[in-house]
C-alpha cells in the first residue's frame, strides 16, 4: 500500500465519511461547542492562571496547559501542551483571556467530538449493529458526566480518550482483516497514549495477544516481540530525554505519588468504588465544595462529587455493570470482546485494587468509559437472532438513557450556580 494510501485509510478512519457520520459529527460538535463556549466566554474555570489544579472535579486544567502536568504520570504530555498553548498564543497575542479559554474549549470539544464517532464507527462497521441501535447507544454515551466535561476541559484525558477509541477501533480494523498490528502503529500509539498517561502504555501492548496464530507460528511470536521491543524502546528514549536521564527521579516520584493518591480514608472503599469508578464517569452525583488554596496566597472555590445518595443511582450503575459483564460472559470467545475487557481489568485493578486515586477515580473515565457502549454493542449483536430479548435490552438501555439524562441534566444546573457564585 502507498503512502497516499494509508494516509486516506487513515483519514477514513479517523474523520467522517458518510453523510450519516458527518451529521453526527456536527451535531455533537454544535452541541458540546454551545456548552464549551458559554462557560469559556463567561466564567473563568476553564483557565484561571491564578489556580494551578482541583478547581473542578480535581482537574488540572492550568498545571496541564501550561506544563503537561507531572513528569511520572505524564511522561511526554509537556510538548504535547506546549505545542497547543504555544499555537493558541499566535491567535491571543500570548494572553490567557476569553479567547484563550475559549480555543481550549474548541480544541476539547472537537476531540470529544471525534472519540463518539469513532465509537459510531466501531458500532457500525465492526460490531454491524443496524443504524437505529448504533444511535441508541451513542446518544446514552454522549451524556456520560466524563464526555460533558471533558467536551469543555483541556485536559490529559480529553485526548487520551479519543486515542485510546481510535487505536482500538484500528486493532478492530486489522483483526477484521486478519492482519498484524504494524510496528509504526505500535510506536505511535505507545508515544502518544503512554505519553500522555503511562499506565496506559499496557493497553496498546494487548491486542497483540489475539493476532492470529501468534503462538502457533514462532515467527509471528517473533515478530510481535520485535514490534513490542521498537515501540518500548522508542518511549523509552524519549522518556528518558523528558527528564534529562536522571531515571532514579522515576521510581521516587513514582512513588511519592502513589503514597499520596491511594491513603485516602475519609470514605468508605466499597462507596468509592461504586460512586465514583464505576458510577461518577456516568451518572452526575451530588457536590460539594470545598476551600482550596494555590500555596501562592490565593484561596479558591473548588467543586466535588460526593458519593452516591439516592437507591435509584445504585441501581442504574448495578444494571449497567450488569449489561457489561452479561456482554462479556456471552461473547467470551470473541477476541474483539477480550481485547476491551482485558483493558477494562487494567484500570479495576489500578484504581479499585491498588486503590491508586479512587477518591477522585471519576476523572479517569477518559481512560475506560468506551468500553461501556462498545460492550453493549457486543450484547446487542449477541441476541441479534433473539428479537425478545433484544427488544428487552433495548428497552432497558432506552430508560437508563432517560434517566441519565434527567439526573445530569439536574447536576448541570447545580454546576452553574457553583459557576455563577464563584467563577464569573
Amino acid at each position: 500500500m502507498s503512502l497516499k494510501s494509508k494516509l486516506n485509510h487513515f483519514f477514513k478512519i479517523v474523520f467522517p465519511s458518510t453523510y450519516i457520520e458527518f451529521g453526527m459529527f456536527i451535531f455533537f460538535l454544535t452541541t458540546y461547542g454551545i456548552l464549551g463556549s458559554y462557560i469559556a466566554l463567561n466564567y473563568t474555570i476553564i483557565f484561571d492562571i491564578r489556580i494551578p489544579w482541583d478547581a473542578y472535579f480535581s482537574f488540572d486544567n492550568k498545571a496541564i496547559v501550561m506544563t503537561g502536568g507531572s513528569f511520572e504520570r505524564h511522561p511526554l504530555s509537556y510538548y504535547f501542551f506546549n505545542w497547543i498553548h504555544d499555537l493558541i498564543f499566535l491567535f491571543t497575542d500570548g494572553k490567557t483571556n476569553a479567547n484563550f479559554r475559549l480555543i481550549l474549549a474548541w480544541l476539547s470539544n472537537i476531540t470529544i467530538s471525534l472519540s463518539l464517532l469513532q465509537v459510531y464507527k466501531y458500532l457500525k462497521n465492526i460490531i454491524h449493529l443496524k443504524l437505529i441501535l448504533c444511535i441508541l447507544i451513542i446518544a446514552f454515551f454522549s451524556i456520560f458526566s466524563t464526555n460533558i466535561l471533558l467536551s469543555f476541559t483541556p485536559e490529559t484525558y480529553t485526548y487520551t480518550l479519543f486515542l485510546l477509541v481510535l487505536f482500538n477501533h484500528y486493532t478492530a480494523i486489522q483483526f477484521k482483516n486478519d492482519k498484524k498490528i504494524a510496528g509504526l502503529a505500535l510506536v505511535l500509539a505507545g508515544i502518544t497514549i503512554g505519553g500522555l498517561t503511562i499506565t496506559n502504555i499496557v493497553k496498546v501492548y494487548i491486542p497483540i495477544l489475539f493476532e492470529k496464530g501468534l503462538f502457533k507460528n514462532w515467527k509471528k511470536f517473533g515478530n510481535a516481540i520485535l514490534r513490542v521491543t521498537i515501540s518500548c524502546i522508542a518511549f523509552i528514549l524519549l522518556y528518558l530525554n523528558r527528564i534529562d536521564f536522571e531515571y532514579k527521579n522515576i521510581l521516587s516520584k513514582s512513588g511519592e505519588q502513589y503514597e499520596k493518591f491511594s491513603n485516602v480514608r475519609s470514605t468508605p472503599i466499597w462507596y468509592m468504588i461504586v460512586s465514583y469508578f464505576f458510577g461518577g464517569n456516568i451518572l452526575f452525583p451530588s457536590f460539594f465544595i470545598r476551600e482550596k488554596h494555590n500555596m501562592k496566597g490565593f484561596y479558591f472555590k473548588a467543586v466535588f462529587m460526593e458519593v452516591y445518595s439516592s437507591a435509584f443511582s445504585y441501581i442504574f450503575i448495578g444494571i449497567l455493570m450488569v449489561l457489561i459483564f452479561w456482554s462479556y460472559f456471552k461473547n467470551f470467545k470473541n477476541k474483539w470482546v477480550q481485547v476491551l475487557m482485558i483493558s477494562f481489568f487494567v484500570d479495576i485493578c489500578i484504581h479499585c485494587i491498588l486503590r491508586f486515586g479512587l477518591h477522585t477515580s471519576y476523572i479517569y473515565g477518559g481512560h475506560f468509559i468506551f468500553i461501556y457502549p462498545m460492550m453493549i454493542g457486543w450484547l446487542l449483536f449477541a441476541y441479534k437472532s433473539s428479537p425478545k430479548i433484544l427488544s428487552c435490552i433495548t428497552l432497558i438501555i432506552s430508560i437508563l438513557l432517560l434517566y441519565l439524562l434527567l439526573n445530569n441534566y439536574y447536576r448541570m444546573i447545580d454546576f452553574f450556580a457553583f459557576l455563577n457564585q464563584y467563577y464569573q
